[in-house]
C-alpha cells in the first residue's frame, strides 16, 4: 500500500519520507548553515515553500492533459501530485537567490538540499520495490447491491471491461470528492467503476448517491467490509484497478486524482 493509518488520517509514504527529510534538513542546517539563526530560519521557510510551489507546477506541466478541462484541480493542494524534480530545482533557485552573498553557506546548503533530496527518493524507491498487492485478481465474495440481489466479484471481469473497485463511506471527505471523477469514469468505453460502500447501511448509502446525482451501473454494500480485510486497505478510500481478466494492477489509497487516473487508463 501506498499509505498507512495515523487514527483517522491517511498519510501516503512518499510524504511522510518527505516530511522525514524535511525535518533532517532542518536539523542538519541549525548545526552546519554558518548564517545567523534568523537568516537559517528565513532560508529554511523559502526552501520548503520553493519546494512546494516548483514540485506541483512541474506535476501540472507534465500532466497538462489531465488539467485542461479542469485547470482549478491544479489549485487542490491536498491531493497527491507534486514532481520531485520541479522541487528540486526550485530549491536550488532559491538557495542561489538567498544566500548569494555568501558563497560557503551556499554550498553547504546545496549539499545539504542534494543529501535530502537524495534520501527521499531512496525511501521512495525502497517503499515501491516492497509492495505488494494482497490479492492478485477479483475477490471471489459475494455481496449485495442496491436492490439487495448478490453479485459475485469475479462475474464482473466477464465483461471484458477493466475494473476500477473503490471501497468508500458517505461520512468520508476525500471519498466524496472523488465520486464525480468515478462517475466520469463508468461512463468510459472499455471501464467498469464498481463502488463498495464499507459498513454503512443501505439507507445513508442511497440517500447520499441520489442527492449528489450519482449514478454507478454497479453499485455494492460491504457492511461486514469484507473488501478491506481482503486488500489489506488501511483506510478510505482505496481504490484497486483490474485489468479485462480481474487481474489487480494498481492500487491506490487516499483520494484518486484526475491525472493519476489518466495514467491508469492510459496505460
Amino acid at each position: 500500500m501506498n499509505a498507512i493509518a495515523l487514527g483517522p488520517l491517511l498519510l501516503s509514504l512518499p510524504r511522510l519520507f518527505a516530511l522525514g527529510a524535511a525535518l533532517l534538513l532542518l536539523l542538519t542546517s541549525r548545526y552546519c548553515l554558518p548564517l545567523p539563526a534568523r537568516q537559517k530560519s528565513r532560508w529554511f521557510s523559502g526552501l520548503i515553500l520553493c519546494w512546494l510551489v516548483g514540485a506541483r507546477v512541474g506535476y501540472v506541466l507534465l500532466n497538462m492533459g489531465s488539467f485542461v478541462d479542469a485547470p482549478l484541480e491544479a489549485l487542490k493542494l491536498w491531493q497527491p501530485g507534486y514532481h520531485p524534480l520541479g522541487g528540486f530545482l526550485a530549491g536550488l533557485l532559491w538557495c542561489a537567490w538567498s544566500l548569494r552573498n555568501s558563497l560557503k553557506a551556499l554550498g553547504i546548503a546545496v549539499i545539504l538540499l542534494i543529501l535530502s533530496s537524495a534520501l527521499w527518493l531512496v525511501a521512495v524507491m525502497v517503499s515501491v520495490d516492497e509492495q505488494r498487492f494482497a490479492v492478485s485478481a477479483l475477490p471471489e465474495v459475494t455481496l449485495e447491491n442496491l436492490d439487495g440481489e448478490p453479485v459475485y466479484l469475479p462475474d464482473l471481469a466477464a465483461r471484458g471491461d477493466r475494473l476500477i473497485v473503490n471501497l468508500w463511506a458517505t461520512w468520508c471527505p476525500p471519498c466524496r470528492r472523488e465520486m464525480p471523477l468515478l462517475e466520469q469514469a463508468d461512463g468510459l468505453e472499455g471501464v467498469s467503476v464498481v463502488i463498495v460502500n464499507q459498513g454503512e447501511d443501505l439507507l445513508p448509502v442511497v440517500r447520499y448517491l441520489d442527492e449528489q446525482a450519482l449514478s454507478f451501473e454497479v453499485a455494492l454494500r460491504d457492511p461486514s467490509q469484507t473488501l478491506m480485510a481482503r486488500f489489506e486497505a488501511p483506510g478510505l478510500p482505496t481504490t484497486v484497478l483490474f485489468d479485462a481478466d480481474g487481474r489487480t494492477q494498481e492500487v491506490h489509497v487516499g483520494e484518486l486524482t484526475r491525472a493519476e487516473l489518466d495514467r491508469w487508463l492510459d496505460n
